[in-house]
């Protein structure tokens, strides 16, 4: 006989089950998705639903599969990550994308971005800090490896259109230094013992400059930065 204290303990392993980041990986080197998928399975809350060797196979899985957040490499045969990328992003409610790849090049990251990806990681990421980035986009942000920040700094320039940088200029003094720190890829946290504050304090800024710019998440408010200049010219 169950008692209610059962029956409650039952309902929050049901609502933990619930909370699981549901996860497709898509990579066209089977040995690349099982070491991913070991990996992530080492996390309690991430779940690999299911897998795709290439981007023709993507969208179907997507559909039959819900999951919350699509790992996908670039460089795969037939439909490749970028193209799969904006056939994803085009369905109704779509899941968020992060690319994860072992090439750099400025023309992937950037379009990779233009096109929606919630964020984008090299595949020597360690292994914490993948399943970190994971968690990160599942809830509602976006991520980008410090290390490409350089790249995406030179590969869009400093041609700002004015509407950018009217947006940029209703931004506070203290905003503006807390855009740059997104844009050189500081989480939160690094932001907030940069700046000395407290993380509420800097997730507050965040929501502000996000809605001043009329920017989703912080890939997008990171490239606004990008384009209207904010970074240090010795920035790489």
């Amino acid at each position: 006989m169950s008692t209610a204290g059962d029956e409650q303990e039952q309902g929050q392993e049901q609502g933990q089950e619930q909370r699981r980041i549901r996860i497709l990986l898509v990579d066209d080197e089977a040995l690349v998705r099982a070491g991913l998928r070991m990996l992530l399975s080492s996390a309690p809350d991430v779940e690999v639903v299911g897998e795709a060797s290439d981007g023709v196979e993507v969208v179907d899985q997507v559909r039959s599969l819900s999951p919350d957040i699509v790992l996908m490499d670039i460089r795969m045969p037939k439909v490749d990550g970028l193209r799969a990328l904006a056939l994803v992003r085009a369905l109704p409610e779509p899941p968020s994308v992060v690319i994860l790849t072992t090439f750099d090049l400025d023309e992937h990251l950037a379009e990779a971005l233009e096109k929606g990806a919630a964020g984008f990681l090299l595949k020597d990421t360690p292994p914490a800090a993948l399943i970190q980035a994971i968690r990160t986009v599942a809830s509602g942000n976006a991520i980008l490896s410090p290390t490409l920040t350089g790249r995406l700094s030179r590969s869009f320039g400093h041609e700002a259109p004015p509407e950018l940088q009217t947006r940029i200029s209703t931004l506070s003094d203290r905003e503006l230094r807390v855009l740059t720190l997104i844009a050189q890829g500081s989480s939160n946290a690094e932001i907030a013992h940069e700046l000395y504050l407290s993380e509420a304090t800097v997730k507050a800024h965040v929501t502000h400059i996000l809605g001043k710019l009329d920017a989703s998440n912080r890939v997008q408010a990171a490239i606004m930065a990008y384009r209207a200049g904010l970074l240090p010219d010795d920035w790489s």
